[in-house]
Protein backbone atom coordinates (compact mmCIF):
# COMPACT_ATOMS: atom_id res chain seq x y z
CA UNK A 1 0.00 0.00 0.00
CA UNK A 2 1.20 3.32 -0.90
CA UNK A 3 2.09 5.51 2.07
CA UNK A 4 -0.80 8.33 2.46
CA UNK A 5 0.42 11.66 3.25
CA UNK A 6 -2.42 14.25 4.70
CA UNK A 7 -1.70 17.86 3.78
CA UNK A 8 -3.89 19.97 5.74
CA UNK A 9 -4.50 23.36 4.33
CA UNK A 10 -6.75 27.21 4.28
CA UNK A 11 -6.75 30.12 2.86
CA UNK A 12 -6.79 31.56 -0.75
CA UNK A 13 -5.49 30.13 -3.61
CA UNK A 14 -1.70 31.26 -2.56
CA UNK A 15 -2.21 28.88 0.39
CA UNK A 16 -3.60 25.94 -1.71
CA UNK A 17 -1.01 25.92 -4.76
CA UNK A 18 2.07 25.21 -2.94
CA UNK A 19 0.29 22.15 -1.33
CA UNK A 20 -1.17 20.80 -4.45
CA UNK A 21 2.48 21.07 -6.47
CA UNK A 22 3.86 19.39 -3.62
CA UNK A 23 0.55 16.64 -3.99
CA UNK A 24 1.27 15.92 -7.50
CA UNK A 25 5.22 15.00 -7.30
CA UNK A 26 4.51 12.52 -4.42
CA UNK A 27 1.87 11.03 -6.36
CA UNK A 28 4.38 10.90 -9.13
CA UNK A 29 6.80 9.35 -6.78
CA UNK A 30 4.19 6.75 -5.37
CA UNK A 31 2.73 7.79 -2.63
CA UNK A 32 -1.23 8.63 -1.99
CA UNK A 33 -1.61 12.42 -0.96
CA UNK A 34 -4.83 13.69 0.34
CA UNK A 35 -5.63 17.14 0.56
CA UNK A 36 -7.97 18.58 3.61
CA UNK A 37 -9.55 22.18 2.94
CA UNK A 38 -12.23 24.19 2.24
CA UNK A 39 -14.98 22.82 0.40
CA UNK A 40 -14.89 25.58 -2.21
CA UNK A 41 -11.98 24.05 -3.28
CA UNK A 42 -13.05 20.20 -4.06
CA UNK A 43 -13.58 20.70 -7.98
CA UNK A 44 -9.99 22.25 -8.09
CA UNK A 45 -8.18 19.44 -6.46
CA UNK A 46 -10.06 16.53 -7.35
CA UNK A 47 -9.66 17.83 -11.14
CA UNK A 48 -5.65 16.96 -10.68
CA UNK A 49 -6.72 13.36 -9.58
CA UNK A 50 -5.81 14.07 -6.02
CA UNK A 51 -8.10 12.59 -3.06
CA UNK A 52 -10.12 15.91 -1.01
CA UNK A 53 -11.61 16.10 2.12
CA UNK A 54 -13.47 19.25 2.98
CA UNK A 55 -12.31 21.02 6.28
CA UNK A 56 -14.47 23.42 7.99
CA UNK A 57 -14.61 26.62 8.12
CA UNK A 58 -15.76 27.35 4.68
CA UNK A 59 -15.28 31.50 4.23
CA UNK A 60 -17.29 33.52 1.85
CA UNK A 61 -16.75 36.43 0.51
CA UNK A 62 -17.81 38.70 3.37
CA UNK A 63 -15.23 37.26 5.74
CA UNK A 64 -12.58 37.67 3.55
CA UNK A 65 -13.38 41.50 3.55
CA UNK A 66 -13.40 41.51 7.18
CA UNK A 67 -9.93 39.83 7.51
CA UNK A 68 -8.39 41.92 5.14
CA UNK A 69 -10.45 45.56 5.92
CA UNK A 70 -8.01 46.67 8.86
CA UNK A 71 -4.37 44.95 9.76
CA UNK A 72 -5.15 44.55 13.71
CA UNK A 73 -8.77 43.76 13.45
CA UNK A 74 -8.57 41.33 10.73
CA UNK A 75 -6.00 38.73 12.02
CA UNK A 76 -8.23 39.36 15.64
CA UNK A 77 -11.58 38.87 13.32
CA UNK A 78 -10.18 35.55 11.69
CA UNK A 79 -8.72 33.59 14.81
CA UNK A 80 -11.44 34.50 17.21
CA UNK A 81 -14.30 34.99 15.42
CA UNK A 82 -13.65 31.65 12.34
CA UNK A 83 -10.97 29.67 12.76
CA UNK A 84 -10.79 29.07 16.94
CA UNK A 85 -15.47 28.75 16.76
CA UNK A 86 -14.94 25.89 14.03
CA UNK A 87 -11.91 24.29 15.64
CA UNK A 88 -14.06 21.23 17.11
CA UNK A 89 -15.74 20.68 13.69
CA UNK A 90 -12.08 21.07 11.77
CA UNK A 91 -10.67 19.03 14.52
CA UNK A 92 -13.47 16.00 13.49
CA UNK A 93 -12.86 16.54 10.14
CA UNK A 94 -9.20 16.04 9.74
CA UNK A 95 -9.80 13.47 12.28
CA UNK A 96 -11.85 12.07 9.44
CA UNK A 97 -9.44 12.79 6.95
CA UNK A 98 -6.26 10.90 8.70
CA UNK A 99 -7.96 7.85 8.92
CA UNK A 100 -5.05 5.52 6.81
CA UNK A 101 -3.25 8.80 7.01
CA UNK A 102 0.89 8.25 7.87
CA UNK A 103 1.99 11.80 8.47
CA UNK A 104 0.18 14.94 8.52
CA UNK A 105 1.15 18.02 6.78
CA UNK A 106 0.13 21.41 8.25
CA UNK A 107 -0.67 24.85 7.13
CA UNK A 108 0.42 28.04 9.49
CA UNK A 109 -3.61 28.51 10.37
CA UNK A 110 -4.42 24.82 10.56
CA UNK A 111 -4.19 24.54 14.31
CA UNK A 112 -6.78 21.24 13.97
CA UNK A 113 -4.15 19.55 11.52
CA UNK A 114 -1.51 19.92 14.15
CA UNK A 115 -3.90 18.70 16.86
CA UNK A 116 -5.07 15.89 14.97
CA UNK A 117 -1.22 14.52 14.57
CA UNK A 118 -0.59 14.93 18.18
CA UNK A 119 -3.68 12.63 18.78
CA UNK A 120 -3.07 9.88 16.69
CA UNK A 121 0.73 10.28 17.51
CA UNK A 122 1.13 10.63 13.39
CA UNK A 123 4.39 12.58 12.48
CA UNK A 124 3.79 16.20 11.51
CA UNK A 125 5.55 18.44 9.18
CA UNK A 126 4.62 21.95 9.51
CA UNK A 127 4.93 24.44 6.96
CA UNK A 128 5.81 28.18 6.52
CA UNK A 129 4.82 30.04 3.61
CA UNK A 130 6.29 33.24 4.43
CA UNK A 131 9.26 34.46 6.93
CA UNK A 132 7.66 36.81 8.93
CA UNK A 133 5.77 33.89 10.33
CA UNK A 134 9.39 32.77 12.50
CA UNK A 135 9.43 35.87 13.91
CA UNK A 136 12.93 36.04 14.16
CA UNK A 137 14.33 38.85 16.17
CA UNK A 138 17.17 38.46 14.00
CA UNK A 139 16.22 40.39 10.93
CA UNK A 140 13.78 43.39 10.32
CA UNK A 141 10.26 41.95 10.57
CA UNK A 142 6.75 43.82 10.05
CA UNK A 143 4.83 42.57 12.55
CA UNK A 144 1.48 41.72 10.56
CA UNK A 145 -0.92 43.67 13.20
CA UNK A 146 1.66 46.82 13.07
CA UNK A 147 2.62 47.42 9.61
CA UNK A 148 2.90 51.25 10.68
CA UNK A 149 5.94 50.43 12.88
CA UNK A 150 7.82 49.42 9.30
CA UNK A 151 9.24 53.05 9.56
CA UNK A 152 10.44 52.46 12.99
CA UNK A 153 12.16 48.54 12.20
CA UNK A 154 15.66 47.91 13.37
CA UNK A 155 18.16 45.55 13.41
CA UNK A 156 18.54 45.16 17.41
CA UNK A 157 17.23 42.10 18.01
CA UNK A 158 16.28 43.35 21.16
CA UNK A 159 14.16 46.14 19.57
CA UNK A 160 12.55 43.64 17.93
CA UNK A 161 12.49 40.72 20.58
CA UNK A 162 9.93 43.54 22.80
CA UNK A 163 7.71 44.09 19.52
CA UNK A 164 7.51 40.31 19.06
CA UNK A 165 6.98 39.80 22.84
CA UNK A 166 4.04 42.97 22.52
CA UNK A 167 2.53 41.05 19.76
CA UNK A 168 2.81 37.71 21.59
CA UNK A 169 1.40 39.05 25.15
CA UNK A 170 -1.90 40.71 22.99
CA UNK A 171 -2.60 37.46 20.92
CA UNK A 172 -2.00 35.19 24.17
CA UNK A 173 -6.05 35.80 25.26
CA UNK A 174 -6.90 34.72 21.45
CA UNK A 175 -5.27 31.37 21.38
CA UNK A 176 -6.33 30.55 24.84
CA UNK A 177 -9.82 28.42 23.57
CA UNK A 178 -7.26 26.39 21.39
CA UNK A 179 -5.38 25.51 24.73
CA UNK A 180 -8.36 24.78 26.05
CA UNK A 181 -9.17 22.25 23.75
CA UNK A 182 -5.76 20.48 23.81
CA UNK A 183 -6.75 20.02 27.20
CA UNK A 184 -10.05 18.75 27.25
CA UNK A 185 -8.86 15.98 24.44
CA UNK A 186 -5.71 15.18 27.13
CA UNK A 187 -3.40 16.91 25.40
CA UNK A 188 -0.49 18.69 27.38
CA UNK A 189 -0.55 22.72 26.77
CA UNK A 190 2.22 22.77 24.40
CA UNK A 191 3.44 26.33 23.27
CA UNK A 192 1.77 29.71 22.26
CA UNK A 193 -0.43 28.28 19.17
CA UNK A 194 0.79 31.23 16.99
CA UNK A 195 4.34 31.29 17.97
CA UNK A 196 6.70 28.42 18.91
CA UNK A 197 3.28 26.09 19.20
CA UNK A 198 2.70 26.59 15.46
CA UNK A 199 6.47 24.27 14.59
CA UNK A 200 6.32 20.74 14.54
CA UNK A 201 8.82 19.78 16.84
CA UNK A 202 9.86 17.23 14.04
CA UNK A 203 10.21 19.53 10.74
CA UNK A 204 9.48 22.52 9.45
CA UNK A 205 9.42 23.23 5.72
CA UNK A 206 10.03 26.85 4.74
CA UNK A 207 8.24 27.26 1.52
CA UNK A 208 9.98 30.24 0.19
CA UNK A 209 13.38 31.60 -1.37
CA UNK A 210 16.61 32.06 0.14
CA UNK A 211 16.03 34.94 -1.85
CA UNK A 212 13.46 36.61 0.50
CA UNK A 213 15.25 35.18 3.76
CA UNK A 214 18.12 33.42 5.09
CA UNK A 215 18.00 31.10 8.11
CA UNK A 216 18.12 32.97 11.57
CA UNK A 217 19.65 31.21 14.55
CA UNK A 218 15.96 31.85 16.11
CA UNK A 219 14.29 29.75 13.52
CA UNK A 220 13.00 26.22 15.07
CA UNK A 221 16.60 23.85 14.55
CA UNK A 222 14.68 21.37 12.20
CA UNK A 223 14.08 23.90 9.71
CA UNK A 224 14.64 23.42 6.33
CA UNK A 225 14.68 26.39 3.57
CA UNK A 226 13.22 24.35 0.39
CA UNK A 227 12.57 27.52 -2.07
CA UNK A 228 9.34 28.60 -3.47
CA UNK A 229 7.11 25.71 -4.53
CA UNK A 230 5.35 27.07 -7.74
CA UNK A 231 2.15 25.43 -9.05
CA UNK A 232 1.22 26.63 -12.38
CA UNK A 233 -1.74 25.41 -13.45
CA UNK A 234 -0.09 24.29 -16.77
CA UNK A 235 -3.13 23.10 -18.31
CA UNK A 236 -4.31 26.59 -18.15
CA UNK A 237 -4.16 28.53 -20.80
CA UNK A 238 -4.03 32.86 -21.49
CA UNK A 239 -8.27 33.27 -22.53
CA UNK A 240 -8.13 34.52 -26.23
CA UNK A 241 -8.76 37.63 -25.89
CA UNK A 242 -5.73 38.27 -23.30
CA UNK A 243 -3.05 36.55 -25.84
CA UNK A 244 -4.92 39.16 -28.63
CA UNK A 245 -4.18 41.82 -26.33
CA UNK A 246 -0.78 40.89 -25.14
CA UNK A 247 0.66 40.38 -28.93
CA UNK A 248 -1.17 43.67 -30.06
CA UNK A 249 1.78 46.32 -28.57
CA UNK A 250 4.13 46.83 -25.82
CA UNK A 251 4.14 45.00 -23.01
CA UNK A 252 1.97 46.11 -20.54
CA UNK A 253 1.91 46.72 -16.65
CA UNK A 254 -0.29 44.35 -14.92
CA UNK A 255 -2.12 45.20 -12.01
CA UNK A 256 -3.54 42.55 -9.77
CA UNK A 257 -4.77 41.59 -6.27
CA UNK A 258 -4.43 37.86 -5.65
CA UNK A 259 -6.91 35.99 -5.15
CA UNK A 260 -8.41 37.08 -1.72
CA UNK A 261 -8.04 40.86 -1.23
CA UNK A 262 -9.62 41.12 -4.66
CA UNK A 263 -13.22 40.90 -3.32
CA UNK A 264 -12.45 44.33 -1.06
CA UNK A 265 -14.47 47.32 -2.29
CA UNK A 266 -12.04 50.19 -3.18
CA UNK A 267 -10.66 51.79 -6.08
CA UNK A 268 -7.23 50.06 -6.63
CA UNK A 269 -8.43 49.48 -10.27
CA UNK A 270 -9.98 52.78 -11.27
CA UNK A 271 -6.68 54.38 -9.78
CA UNK A 272 -4.34 51.95 -12.02
CA UNK A 273 -6.29 52.95 -15.24
CA UNK A 274 -6.54 56.55 -14.69
CA UNK A 275 -2.13 56.57 -14.39
CA UNK A 276 -2.17 54.07 -17.08
CA UNK A 277 -3.80 56.75 -19.69
CA UNK A 278 -2.07 59.61 -18.00
CA UNK A 279 1.80 58.10 -18.27
CA UNK A 280 0.47 56.03 -21.92
CA UNK A 281 1.28 52.72 -20.60
CA UNK A 282 -0.40 49.41 -22.01
CA UNK A 283 -2.37 47.96 -18.67
CA UNK A 284 -3.92 44.30 -18.19
CA UNK A 285 -6.07 44.34 -14.60
CA UNK A 286 -7.15 41.02 -12.70
CA UNK A 287 -10.67 42.22 -11.74
CA UNK A 288 -11.76 38.58 -10.48
CA UNK A 289 -15.33 38.35 -10.23
CA UNK A 290 -16.01 41.08 -8.09
CA UNK A 291 -18.36 43.74 -10.20
CA UNK A 292 -17.48 46.70 -8.36
CA UNK A 293 -14.15 46.91 -9.25
CA UNK A 294 -15.00 48.07 -12.85
CA UNK A 295 -16.36 50.69 -10.86
CA UNK A 296 -14.80 53.75 -12.33
CA UNK A 297 -12.39 52.16 -14.50
CA UNK A 298 -11.55 53.36 -17.75
CA UNK A 299 -11.06 50.64 -20.43
CA UNK A 300 -9.74 51.29 -24.22
CA UNK A 301 -7.36 49.88 -26.52
CA UNK A 302 -4.62 50.12 -24.63
CA UNK A 303 -6.36 49.22 -20.91
CA UNK A 304 -7.62 45.82 -20.84
CA UNK A 305 -9.81 44.31 -17.77
CA UNK A 306 -9.82 40.57 -17.52
CA UNK A 307 -11.12 38.29 -14.61
CA UNK A 308 -8.09 35.85 -14.24
CA UNK A 309 -5.06 34.83 -15.63
CA UNK A 310 -2.23 32.64 -14.92
CA UNK A 311 0.10 34.57 -13.38
CA UNK A 312 3.57 32.31 -14.68
CA UNK A 313 1.80 33.03 -18.30
CA UNK A 314 1.17 36.65 -17.86
CA UNK A 315 3.97 38.64 -15.65
CA UNK A 316 6.87 37.19 -18.50
CA UNK A 317 4.85 38.93 -20.60
CA UNK A 318 4.56 42.26 -18.42
CA UNK A 319 7.29 44.99 -18.02
CA UNK A 320 6.14 45.38 -14.49
CA UNK A 321 3.58 43.81 -12.12
CA UNK A 322 1.36 46.07 -9.34
CA UNK A 323 -0.20 43.56 -6.56
CA UNK A 324 -1.28 42.87 -3.23
CA UNK A 325 2.31 41.51 -1.43
CA UNK A 326 0.41 37.61 -1.21
CA UNK A 327 3.38 35.52 -0.73
CA UNK A 328 1.92 33.16 -4.14
CA UNK A 329 2.08 36.65 -6.20
CA UNK A 330 5.19 37.86 -4.79
CA UNK A 331 6.84 34.41 -5.96
CA UNK A 332 5.37 34.47 -9.29
CA UNK A 333 6.76 38.36 -9.95
CA UNK A 334 10.09 37.50 -8.64
CA UNK A 335 10.91 33.80 -10.61
CA UNK A 336 9.11 36.19 -13.56
CA UNK A 337 12.28 38.68 -13.39
CA UNK A 338 9.71 41.64 -12.70
CA UNK A 339 9.88 44.81 -10.73
CA UNK A 340 7.10 45.25 -9.03
CA UNK A 341 4.80 47.86 -6.77
CA UNK A 342 3.36 46.39 -3.88
CA UNK A 343 0.29 47.50 -2.33
CA UNK A 344 -0.04 45.29 0.75
CA UNK A 345 -3.14 44.99 2.87
CA UNK A 346 -2.68 42.27 6.05
CA UNK A 347 -0.90 39.69 7.31
CA UNK A 348 2.35 38.81 6.00
CA UNK A 349 1.94 41.39 3.22
CA UNK A 350 3.53 44.28 4.84
CA UNK A 351 6.02 42.43 5.73
CA UNK A 352 6.64 40.63 2.03
CA UNK A 353 6.51 43.88 0.96
CA UNK A 354 9.17 45.52 2.64
CA UNK A 355 11.65 42.20 2.09
CA UNK A 356 11.33 42.93 -1.88
CA UNK A 357 11.98 46.64 -1.29
CA UNK A 358 15.30 45.87 0.63
CA UNK A 359 16.12 43.50 -2.15
CA UNK A 360 15.88 46.53 -4.64
CA UNK A 361 13.36 44.82 -6.99
CA UNK A 362 10.04 46.92 -5.86
CA UNK A 363 8.70 49.85 -4.07
CA UNK A 364 5.59 49.27 -1.84
CA UNK A 365 2.59 51.92 -1.08
CA UNK A 366 0.47 50.63 1.77
CA UNK A 367 -3.01 50.52 0.82
CA UNK A 368 -4.18 53.02 4.05
CA UNK A 369 -1.60 55.77 1.95
CA UNK A 370 -2.93 54.40 -1.64
CA UNK A 371 -3.97 57.12 -4.43
CA UNK A 372 -3.09 58.36 -7.75
CA UNK A 373 -0.24 60.33 -6.59
CA UNK A 374 1.42 58.02 -4.68
CA UNK A 375 0.80 54.82 -6.91
CA UNK A 376 1.75 56.79 -10.22
CA UNK A 377 5.25 57.89 -8.32
CA UNK A 378 6.24 54.43 -7.10
CA UNK A 379 5.08 53.13 -10.69
CA UNK A 380 7.40 55.42 -12.58
CA UNK A 381 10.39 54.58 -10.50
CA UNK A 382 10.46 50.84 -11.13
CA UNK A 383 9.16 51.97 -14.92
CA UNK A 384 12.28 54.80 -14.88
CA UNK A 385 15.08 53.62 -13.14
CA UNK A 386 16.69 50.31 -14.83
CA UNK A 387 18.17 49.20 -11.84
CA UNK A 388 15.09 48.13 -10.97
CA UNK A 389 14.62 45.99 -14.04
CA UNK A 390 18.49 44.85 -13.70
CA UNK A 391 17.93 43.42 -9.73
CA UNK A 392 14.80 41.74 -10.47
CA UNK A 393 16.65 39.54 -12.73
CA UNK A 394 19.49 38.68 -10.69
CA UNK A 395 16.58 37.75 -8.26
CA UNK A 396 14.96 35.60 -10.63
CA UNK A 397 18.09 34.11 -11.32
CA UNK A 398 18.20 32.58 -7.38
CA UNK A 399 14.72 31.75 -7.40
CA UNK A 400 14.86 29.88 -11.00
CA UNK A 401 17.74 28.20 -9.44
CA UNK A 402 15.80 26.69 -6.47
CA UNK A 403 13.33 23.62 -6.63
CA UNK A 404 11.26 24.00 -3.98
CA UNK A 405 8.62 21.07 -5.07
CA UNK A 406 11.50 18.76 -5.30
CA UNK A 407 13.16 19.97 -2.20
CA UNK A 408 9.70 19.81 -0.18
CA UNK A 409 9.14 16.14 -1.39
CA UNK A 410 12.52 14.90 -0.68
CA UNK A 411 12.26 16.43 3.08
CA UNK A 412 8.77 14.36 3.29
CA UNK A 413 10.19 11.35 2.18
CA UNK A 414 12.98 11.46 4.34
CA UNK A 415 10.49 11.94 7.49
CA UNK A 416 8.37 9.15 6.58
CA UNK A 417 11.62 6.86 6.70
CA UNK A 418 12.95 8.65 9.91
CA UNK A 419 9.04 8.09 11.33
CA UNK A 420 9.30 4.01 10.29
CA UNK A 421 12.84 3.41 11.47
CA UNK A 422 12.44 3.85 15.61
CA UNK A 423 16.20 3.53 16.43
CA UNK A 424 16.76 6.97 14.17
CA UNK A 425 13.77 9.11 15.54
CA UNK A 426 16.94 11.06 17.63
CA UNK A 427 18.44 11.87 14.32
CA UNK A 428 16.89 15.05 12.16
CA UNK A 429 16.80 13.06 8.85
CA UNK A 430 14.40 16.13 7.71
CA UNK A 431 17.51 18.61 7.46
CA UNK A 432 19.78 16.24 5.17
Amino acid sequence: MPKRILFNTFGSYGDVHPYLAIALELQRRGYQPVIATMEAYRDKVEALGIEFHPVRPSIGVTDVQRVFEHPMRGPEHLLRNILIPSLPDSYADVMEAAKGADIIVTHTCTYAGAIAAESLKLPWISTVLSPVAFFSAHESIVVPPMPLLQRLLTTSPAANGALIALVKYVSRMWARPIVRFRTELGLPRGGHPIFEGLHSPQCVLALFSRALAQPQRDWPANTHLTGFVFHDEIALGLEPALERFLVGGPPPVAFTLGSAVVHLDGDFYAIASRIAHRLGLRAVLLVGDNPSNLANVRLSNNVAAFEYAPFAKLFTRAQAVVHQGGIGTTAQALRAGRPTVVVPHAYDQPDTAARVERLGVARSVHKNALSEKTLEAALSDVLGDPRYAARAQDVAGIVRSEDGVATACDAIERHLALSTRPALQSQNLCLR
